[in-house]
């Protein structure tokens, strides 16, 4: 700050609170420069970010100080537009430079003063997003790669196949997916335990990885299940030649707590572009031929080829199901209560799908909805459940609970619809409803994937005021930057989290900053799978709004959600 002696004048005294104020900003880093962009000022904030004492930075130019070598020429170009032609810098997301060297994540705005008497000075004030940063690579992290095993997951693998596959297809190259199961693994977990077998998947994964070339993607597609992607062999001879490499390796070399095991493996290979050109077919394929391998006495490696068509049937007979539970009335909506953590209100329910059709008890949605979406049926039974859930709602109109909000999950495949939006609105229209009544949920990987015709479609949703969430949120590809350009009302936590977050704090702190984020954000927080009390404690005691689990109330028939309604 200047000495200042005698009387001030009105602008030096402003001066002085301007300078006092930026002063007080522990948090805030606030640089001056002048004309020829040399520091003169630099408050205790931008000493503590970019490592500069205040006698170290005085009289040093901006762009010798903490702007990458990249950047250089256009800063110096954006100032002088800014001084000769008044062409206000935007604040924006940068990295600017430490003076160890690495890179700050900061976000970055710039102030002019004194253009009208020529002195111009240039304020830039500088926010750390270090922990937003730190926070974003961990649910990264967490959404791209297996936690037990430390292996790209299936998320990964699939969109880094697609990349893949676009590229082969212009080089004219092939490509192998290879399903990988491991044999009789459910006996090892149940006879040794869960704990055991963690550790052993953990040792396979290491295994597997030792006789890998540098260029093949080995993932953890679930379970005991894995999935190894190879860019460049010599045919299927080179396949084989890996292949009983990895079989051999596993019978072996798999080793732990100082014991060697016996583990074997049954392989699925399909071929692009021979067995499909798609992601889904060539991992329907591999998966299809992985059973033949273990039909054909485990411990082997199977070749998709047009026969191996067991899949195939079953695909056909979930279609038929679904298509005669359409038109038979074999669908039915169960209602799961969301509760309000701060005044335990039940304002709220999930609506989950379940069909009955000449089935003694429902078929799971995890088995009829990918194959609802691959067929082209989901938008039928979308379509049905839009319409069961506001004749639901109208018939709440009438009782007391008219206010309660029905949640229901939207698929990918319907959001291409361009006219959804405008059927969930004349449907809301049709049975008297208000938009706020109604709810939609899209996992965080179809919304995150959303192009920005589908983003349209939920920017009309909720301008007319229908809730949206994110579903599962955290499992997917997640963008903390993305997500606030989303037209979203709330984000569900994956009931994973929860699980992962009683016995780990690592998961913890990350369910903790996905919480922060979500209101940070203006968003809604709801975790799933609440299921005990300590639960319940640890959930409410993070500042999470909602809950939803089986400490609550299972899913269950309208009749019955009215009954847990009046008595909650």
């Amino acid at each position: 700050m200047h000495d200042r002696k005698g009387i001030l004048s009105a602008s030096e005294q402003s001066e002085n609170k301007f300078y006092e104020l930026i002063e007080s900003l522990p948090m805030v880093a606030v640089q001056g420069y002048d004309r020829q962009r040399r520091v003169i000022y630099w408050n205790q904030a931008s000493a503590r970010l970019y490592g500069y004492s205040r006698e170290e930075a005085q009289g040093q130019l901006l762009e010798d100080l903490i702007i990458p070598d990249h950047m250089r020429d256009d800063v110096i170009k954006a100032h002088s537009e800014w001084l000769q032609n008044t062409a206000s810098i935007p604040a924006e997301e940068l990295e600017l430079k430490h003076k160890n060297g690495h890179l700050v994540p900061v976000y970055s705005s710039h102030v002019m003063l004194k253009q009208e008497t020529g002195e111009c000075e240039m304020f830039c004030i500088d926010i750390s997003l270090e922990e937003q940063k730190r926070a974003r690579d961990e649910l990264y992290q967490r959404a791209s790669f297996d936690d037990l095993t430390g292996l790209p997951n299936r998320h990964l693998m699939e969109a880094e196949l697609a990349s893949r596959l676009d590229e082969a297809d212009r080089l004219q190259q092939e490509v192998a997916v290879v399903f990988i199961d491991l044999d009789n693994f459910k006996v090892i977990n149940d006879t040794l335990g869960h704990h055991h077998g963690d550790k052993l998947l953990k040792a396979v994964a290491e295994t597997l990885k030792r006789e890998l070339r540098g260029g093949d993607l080995l993932s953890r597609f679930g379970g005991d299940e894995f999935v190894l992607l190879l860019f460049d062999f010599d045919g299927p001879e080179g396949i084989h030649e890996l292949i009983f490499r990895l079989l051999n390796a596993l019978e072996h070399e798999v080793k732990l707590d100082d014991d060697c095991y016996q583990v074997t493996a049954s392989f699925g290979v399909s071929l692009f572009p021979h067995n499909g050109t798609t992601v889904s077919d060539l991992m329907g394929n591999a998966d299809a031929a992985m059973y033949e391998a273990k039909e054909a006495g485990k411990n082997s490696v199977c070749f998709y080829t047009p026969d191996i068509n067991d899949r195939l049937v079953s695909y056909q007979e979930i279609t038929s199901l679904l298509r005669d539970a359409l038109n038979n009335e074999g669908l039915e909506l169960f209602y799961q209560p969301q509760v309000g953590l701060g005044e335990k209100r039940c304002d709220s329910c999930e609506a989950l799908l379940r069909c009955f059709h000449g089935q003694p008890r429902a078929v799971s949605p995890a088995t009829f909805i990918p194959v609802a979406e691959k067929s082209g049926l989901i938008n039928r039974i979308g379509d049905w459940v839009i319409e069961t859930a506001c004749k639901q709602l109208s018939a709440w109109q009438k009782t007391e609970f008219k206010n309660v909000r029905i949640d229901i999950n939207l698929s990918g495949r319907q959001l291409t619809n361009p006219y959804l939006a405008n059927h969930i609105l004349d449907t809301l229209v049709r049975y008297n409803l208000r938009p706020e009544q109604l709810g939609v949920e899209l996992t965080e990987n179809e919304v995150f994937g959303s192009d920005e015709s589908q983003i349209k479609q939920l920017q009309i949703l909720k301008q007319a005021g229908v809730h949206i969430s994110i579903d599962d949120f955290g499992t997917g590809h997640s963008s903390l930057v993305y997500l606030r350009r989303l037209p979203v009302c709330g984000i569900k936590i994956d009931r994973s989290f929860l699980q992962h977050a009683m016995q780990n704090r690592a998961d913890m702190a990350i369910m903790q900053a996905m919480i922060t984020v979500g209101h940070s954000l203006g968003l809604s927080v709801l975790v799933e799978g609440v299921e005990t009390e300590e639960q319940a404690k640890l959930v409410t005691d993070m500042g999470c709004d909602v809950a939803q689990g089986f400490l609550y109330a299972k899913p269950m028939p309208a009749a019955k959600t009215e009954e847990y309604l009046t008595n909650f």
